[in-house]
């Protein structure tokens, strides 16, 4: 595990990383909208999160688990927590938070303001809420034609579902990923994790580093409409191509590949494997490792495709043989064997694993009220820049309120005292 010291966001190398001196106003809760602006945030981004001065992001409020506080915490002002949740640590290092209230006058004064500082602005609230307050695409690039805006909705800007409100699991479920993912003979379920929250998210990260290089020629921003929607269905990919091509509907396989055999997860004595023969020798060195060489010349799985219309019989057979195993047994058996194959990990299991060690996947970072904390590090290393080298713990709610005022705006203190005094922006002592 690396440990990574906490350090101000004035002490990263400024030039090293990719996106230093870019200024992103993250106008985003939840999920898809905060882990976009986190990577861009890890890639040197200055990111200014913008939260509700009593509720902060709605994950703030999402758990057990929570990391409870460790060094004394200001509760008089500042809306009590049972601590820092893991969904909302996982998702917001190296941000700034700032507790304004968009409803009121002097606050979304200061969100306009901002966003004539800004490069970037990511929100995802239903199309036409931010319009109606005068922070939409159109009032925001008249103050800042360089403005690159990214709007996250659940179904996009446009269409007969446009104000609908968009959820990961309802989208799994509406853009076929749902139909796909289960067992074949048991009901549909959903990815154990939110992968259409987190695929928009990276979506919206890739559109906005293309609409930076754009804006390098043409000298103004765009508004980027980025959907859950789109996003599912674009990610059906080979499974969404069968059916627009060949009309062949898809359907549950559990683990198994429908046109490869065998490609699956096999059961052990105590366990599970997953084990792929994409191609004859693949095959062949697989009965070989199980001690049944003259399996590959079997008549009925010669050929992947012999193996496809015959894979009941086939899948009986290596099922009859990895199921007298432990799974330490199997996995010496495969090893140099040339196959694809690997266990079925728990999560204790996946971060001791010695590649995940080895990587350094795992950071722990030095929060000021929560001590020491873990987490999945940046997921991409680079030869030339120091990405990941110095993460700043997730931010307290309304943290650096005062100091984005001060240094971003030059706001005074009576101006400051004067935003708070009027509803728009909150202050907490930590």
């Amino acid at each position: 595990m690396h440990i990574v010291r906490r350090h101000s966001t004035q002490a990263r190398e400024p030039g090293k990383l990719p996106l230093a001196g870019i200024r992103v106003l993250d106008m985003t809760r939840i999920l898809a909208g905060p882990y976009c602006t986190m990577l861009l945030g890890d890639l040197g981004a200055e990111i200014i999160k913008v939260e509700h001065p009593l509720r902060g992001d709605d994950t703030r409020t999402w758990g057990p688990p929570f990391k409870t506080y460790k060094n004394p915490k200001n509760t008089t002002q500042s809306p009590s927590f049972p601590g820092e949740s893991a969904y909302y640590l996982s998702v917001n290092r190296n941000k700034k938070s700032i507790a304004i209230d968009m409803k009121k006058e002097s606050g979304r004064r200061i969100l306009t303001e901002l966003a004539s500082k800004c490069d970037i602005l990511v929100e995802n609230f239903v199309p036409g809420k931010l319009a109606k307050m005068q922070l939409g695409y159109n009032d925001l690039q008249l103050v800042n034609p360089r403005l690159v805006y990214a709007s996250i909705t659940g179904y996009g800007q446009t269409g007969p579902y446009r104000n609908k409100p968009g959820y990961d699991v309802i989208i799994e479920a509406e853009a076929g990923l749902m139909h796909i993912t289960g067992e074949e003979d048991g009901p549909p379920v959903k990815v154990g994790v939110a992968v259409t929250d987190i695929m928009t998210g990276l979506y919206t990260h890739g559109a906005i580093m293309a609409a930076l290089l754009a804006r390098d020629k043409t000298g103004r921003g765009q508004h980027i409409d980025a959907s859950l929607l789109q996003t599912q269905t674009s990610i059906l990919a080979n499974i969404a191509s069968s059916y627009l091509i060949g009309g062949q509907e898809a359907r549950r396989w559990g683990t198994r590949h429908p046109s490869i055999a065998p490609y699956q997860v096999f059961a052990t004595l105590d366990g599970s494997v997953c084990i792929g023969a994409g191609n004859n020798t693949q095959f062949a060195s697989l009965c070989n490792a199980i001690g049944m060489p003259n399996l590959a010349l079997d008549k009925r799985f010669v050929t992947n495709a012999d193996r496809v219309s015959n894979r009941r019989a086939l899948i009986q057979i290596l099922e009859g043989v990895l199921s007298t195993r432990t799974t330490c047994e199997v996995l010496d058996l495969l090893e140099n064997s040339g196959l694809p194959f690997g266990p079925v990990n728990n999560l204790q299991q996946t971060f001791d694993h010695p590649q995940v060690r080895a990587r350094n996947v795992v950071r722990q970072v030095e929060h000021p009220f929560l001590g020491p904390i873990k987490m999945v590090g940046p997921a991409v290393e680079y030869s030339d820049a120091p990405v990941g080298e110095h993460i700043e713990p997730p931010p307290m709610l309304g943290q650096h309120t005062a100091q984005v005022l001060k240094n971003v705006l030059g706001y005074s203190d009576q101006q400051i005292q004067d935003a708070v005094d009027s509803g728009g922006a909150a202050l907490y002592s930590y």
